[in-house]
């Protein structure tokens, strides 16, 4: 058996992306005949990792009946040569909002011959809801080695993480009203753009909150990041967070309707309905307040967010790649 792992077309690897490679390393270097494929030749390629998996090119491309063709959502026209094939075709949905987009006219879920693959619980709940069809979950992993709490956090004013591209109108709403409730000087904002991982992890390192504000996710890694780097997210859970996100205050203002699974850690950040700039605001208010007094329920969230990032770690996903595709 072996696995093609469709590549999209990106100029640079997002998060989606970074987990489609590790997937596909995971299963080279472990013994499976494995590779992405390239839909483009002008596109990325991961470069300079030791022993990475080999990439085909897409015309190159050709699949049997007992290969495995894994295509991302949102790229349902990637299936064809699956299809045709008739391989084992996954589609692996790593964010909800994009499971029926591409679709061309009179093709739908219904009608295809594909399993799927979810990347959280979430995910997995919100497609069987609306395709009926079991979805098990490959859980993505980050970095511990490169993602990890420092000795200590820095003296002074409470220094805020966000991402400026996740949702930038409602970043600064958030901003601004919390500079009119609290003032402008009470917290340092720390913005993460254009940074590797390593520049990623420094950031988060040197700051206290991280401001969660990306939906709709499948399963955000910025928030795992920053729990393993020691910081307490405040923020959107867009859906897919609710995988791992518990909230911290015996009394949230904003209680999920999905059924979370169960998981071995407690509350671990200050979580908000998607959108809702105001609790957003409201509750990164609460969050420097914890740090301004070293609230004792802060460092239980602090270990909690450890506990949370452990289980997201690179063996972890290693463990359930190799899982899954023993029973493939």
């Amino acid at each position: 058996m072996r696995t093609y792992i469709f590549l999209p077309p990106v100029t640079k690897p997002t998060g989606g992306v970074t987990v489609l490679r590790q997937m596909a390393d995971i299963l080279h270097q472990s013994g499976h005949e494995a590779c992405l494929v390239a839909r483009e030749r002008g596109g990325w390629r991961p470069e300079g990792l030791a022993d990475a998996a080999p990439v085909l090119e897409w015309r190159d491309l050709k699949l049997t009946e007992s290969d495995v063709w894994v295509v991302p959502e949102g790229w349902v026209n990637a299936l064809a040569p699956g299809l045709y094939a008739n391989a084992h075709c996954l589609s692996y949905v790593q964010n909800w909002a994009y499971l029926f987009s591409s679709m061309p006219d009179g093709v739908n879920w219904h009608s295809l011959p594909v399993e799927f693959l979810a990347v959280s619980d979430p995910v997995s709940r919100f497609i069987k809801e609306t395709t009926c069809k079991d979805a098990p979950v490959l859980r993505p992993g980050i970095d511990r080695n490169i993602f990890y709490a420092p000795e200590s956090k820095p003296g002074g004013r409470v220094n805020v993480a966000f991402m400026p591209r996740k949702n930038k109108a409602l970043v600064e709403q958030i901003r601004a009203i919390h500079e009119h409730r609290c003032g402008a000087e009470q917290v340092n904002w720390m913005p993460i753009d254009g940074m590797d991982a390593n520049g990623v992890a420094e950031t988060l390192r040197a700051a206290h909150i991280f401001l969660a504000t990306g939906f709709p996710e499948g399963c955000p890694l910025p928030p795992l990041e920053a729990m393993a780097c020691g910081c307490l997210p405040v923020g959107f859970a867009g859906l897919g967070g609710w995988d791992y996100m518990r909230q911290t205050l015996e009394k949230p203002r904003y209680t999920p309707w999905i059924p979370l699974r169960k998981v071995p850690w407690k509350g671990n950040g200050l979580w908000c309905a998607d959108s809702d700039v105001l609790d957003a605001a409201l509750s990164l208010g609460e969050a420097v307040t914890l740090f301004q007094e070293r609230d004792p329920a802060l460092m239980t969230a602090l270990a909690a967010g450890q506990k949370t990032a452990n289980a997201y770690s690179l063996e972890a996903q290693k463990a359930a790649v190799l899982e899954l595709w023993e029973q493939l």
